[in-house]
């Protein structure tokens, strides 16, 4: 269940907004727990399904040895440039690992819609190329927090 956004229901995203901008946006911040508790973010491609944002991730990389120790997981998409433009998305919970790591092609048919859409998204083509350094995690918020400041009008 998504926790419900309780501040900032005037410039919150409706539900068909938020679809659209997660479709339309190519990067995300990724934010993990390290070991020691700090924070780690970083930047990465994903795609959104509707109901769970789906993120492909180097194997080798501290995000990913973060998320097998602590799943906790926090990301942000967000643009614009003036204070009146800015609108962005925040979604939080915990990352389940879908399909084999490195992935390499394996069948998994819970992958295909995803992959079909990144490789169109990022790469121009209808089938996933896989690399054998990256895999696959899946994001299903426990809560969505939306913003779109062009919501409160203005000069």
């Amino acid at each position: 269940m998504t926790a419900t956004q309780r501040r900032g229901r005037r410039i919150m995203m409706t539900e068909g907004e938020l679809d659209a901008y997660l479709a339309a946006q190519r990067t995300c911040r990724v934010a993990t727990v390290s070991p020691d508790g700090r924070p780690h973010a970083g930047a990465l491609w994903f795609a959104w399904d509707g109901t769970s944002l789906w993120l492909y991730s180097l194997t080798r990389s501290r995000r990913w040895a973060d998320l097998r120790r602590d799943p906790r997981i926090a990301v942000v998409i967000d643009d614009g440039e003036e204070y009146g433009e800015l609108r962005g998305v925040e979604l939080s919970g915990t990352a389940d690992f879908v399909g084999e790591a490195p992935r390499t092609g394996e069948a998994c048919p819970e992958l295909e819609p995803v992959e079909r859409q990144f490789a169109r998204k990022y790469f121009g083509l209808e089938a996933m190329p896989h690399d054998g350094r990256h895999a696959w995690l899946r994001l299903t918020p426990d809560a969505v927090a939306s913003w779109d400041f062009r919501k409160l009008g203005g000069p």
